[in-house]
């Protein structure tokens, strides 16, 4: 599982998320892609989970790079707990996207297999997503 080696602060605010992504909109390593079209946050198993759908379906050939990272702090209290006591302990790590973030990339595959891979690790995702296909506009 992902997680921070070092931290300046152990828990942090939830804050929100606003805006479209300005770093990591454009593939960068490979000819395809899974883009966020919405805000919202990816927890590291999330992250674990999508990546190991594609390595599966492609069958480990070609490479795929994860462009996110769970960075920030999620606490939680324990069940049946009283109000008051302060703040619970980090219970995971959360990666904060933002639309038009692209998260996973993908090389060294066809675009048949590409697509499909993309596709099963879209659906571990709890945000809505879009391919991309290096060459072709995004928001067309």
């Amino acid at each position: 599982m992902l997680s921070p080696k070092k931290m300046k602060h152990r828990k942090s605010q939830k804050g929100r998320i606003k805006g479209h992504a300005q770093k990591g909109a454009d593939l960068k390593f490979g000819d395809f892609g899974i883009m966020s079209t919405e805000n919202g946050r990816i927890t590291a198993r999330q992250i674990e989970a999508a990546r190991i759908a594609m390595t599966r379906h492609i069958k480990r050939g070609g490479q795929i790079w994860i462009k996110v990272f769970p960075h920030f702090p999620v606490s939680k209290k324990p069940a049946e707990v009283r109000m008051g006591g302060g703040k619970g302990s980090v219970d995971r790590y959360e990666a904060r996207v933002r639309a038009g973030r692209i998260m996973y990339e993908m090389k060294g595959v066809d675009k048949e297999t590409a697509t499909q891979a993309l596709a099963l690790a879209a659906s571990k995702l709890p945000l809505k997503t879009k391919l991309i296909i290096r060459g072709l506009d995004p928001w067309a």
